[in-house]
């Protein structure tokens, strides 16, 4: 059963048509991956999902419910989590209260001078810290962590508002092969520990194809293919246009 339903979804730019008529569906506890060169329209499409961006038309229901029309921090309250191409902590604050903070917010807890931020979810931001691996490093500072780490950390900020769906744009752009092997099977294993449903987008077709349960392939704005892994690798359309066709999936994310 579909626990995020996307249908129709358009959405141009002057006259770019950056989205074009793009449907597909994510069940619960899957992973999928969204690949396509740069400027295929992945990240459109996510900001799409996620409110910052209005689509022309079409529809995103998650678990039954409209999303189209709500506002960024609506949709994460019904249980969307959003991690970036580019980290984005508190780079003053240690690794541990980068995650209290999340905590704090998920919560809506205040607090005063009574009750000090650094006392509140502690225990249950070391939690998240020791799923991640990063526990021994709970009280380093964000701003001397190594990239791959930060990437880490900022899953862990994710997770601390338990979603249910969890977008991660690029999750592995900047890392070494080894990191985003590392990231990724760490994302898988989440996965399958909590039911998270999880939409993705990769270059690294190492990292894509060793983990993604179903794969989407976008060109110029409109799904090329669907499938299994091994339906995707060898569809001739798509090693025509993303692996064998010159296409380079290194770099930075697109911007349609």
């Amino acid at each position: 059963m579909s626990f995020l339903t996307v249908q129709n979804l358009y959405k141009s730019f002057g006259g770019n048509r950056a989205v074009d008529d793009v449907s597909f569906a994510l069940a619960k506890g899957e992973l999928l991956a969204l690949i396509g060169p740069n400027g295929a329209g992945k990240s459109t499409c996510f900001n799409m999902l996620y409110g910052i961006l209005a689509p022309d038309k079409g529809s995103v229901c998650l678990d039954g419910r409209e999303l189209i029309g709500m506002k960024p921090r609506d949709i994460w309250r019904l249980g969307v989590g959003r991690t970036f191409q580019i980290t984005a902590v508190y780079a003053s604050m240690s690794v541990v209260e980068n995650v209290q903070m999340a905590l704090i917010s998920h919560h809506r807890k205040t607090f005063s001078a009574f009750t000090r931020a650094a006392r509140l979810y502690r225990d249950d931001a070391m939690a998240l810290l020791d799923l991640i691996g990063m526990k021994d490093q709970a009280d380093r500072a964000a701003n001397i962590l190594a990239y791959g780490d930060l990437k880490r950390l900022e899953l862990a900020v994710a997770m601390a508002h338990d979603p249910a769906l969890l977008l991660m744009d690029e999750p592995t752009a900047g890392m070494a092969p080894g990191e985003r092997r590392a990231l990724m099977k760490l994302t898988a294993d989440i996965v399958a520990e909590r039911g998270v449903s999880v939409l993705f987008t990769e270059h690294d077709m190492d990292v894509v194809f060793e983990n993604a349960h179903r794969v989407l392939v976008l060109n110029r704005g409109q799904l090329l293919a669907e499938g299994s892994v091994d339906d995707v690798r060898a569809n001739p359309a798509v090693q025509e246009v993303y692996l064998g066709g010159g296409t380079t999936f290194g770099g930075g994310g697109d911007h349609a």
